[in-house]
């Protein structure tokens, strides 16, 4: 298994599988809610931005579930700079995307 901040052996870009996961670990540790996927992965000037879909409440029925969308930003080294919440919504609500 590879380490944090890992690059690919063949061409020493980082693994976005291992920067996705640096995301959602870390952002459940910080928010102490329960990541459910992750939305996208960008490239940025010094870094990546991940955004990662987080489960905040649940409701019965589940459909009415609250979510939120953040963003998670690494640097050059795949270590996490910052985070923050970009919306909120009821699961299933459709529109909205960023």
């Amino acid at each position: 298994m590879a380490e944090k901040g890992s690059t690919n052996r063949r061409n020493g870009r980082k693994d976005p599988t291992e920067l996705a996961r640096t995301a959602v670990t870390t952002l459940a540790q910080l928010t102490g809610r329960q990541p459910e996927t992750v939305l996208g992965l960008h490239k940025e000037d010094d870094g990546w931005q991940i955004l990662v879909e987080v489960l905040e409440m649940r409701r019965v029925p589940n459909s009415t579930d609250l979510l939120g969308c953040y963003a998670v930003n690494l640097d050059r080294n795949g270590d996490v700079v910052g985070y923050a919440r970009r919306r909120r919504y009821q699961r299933g609500q459709t529109g909205g995307d960023e």
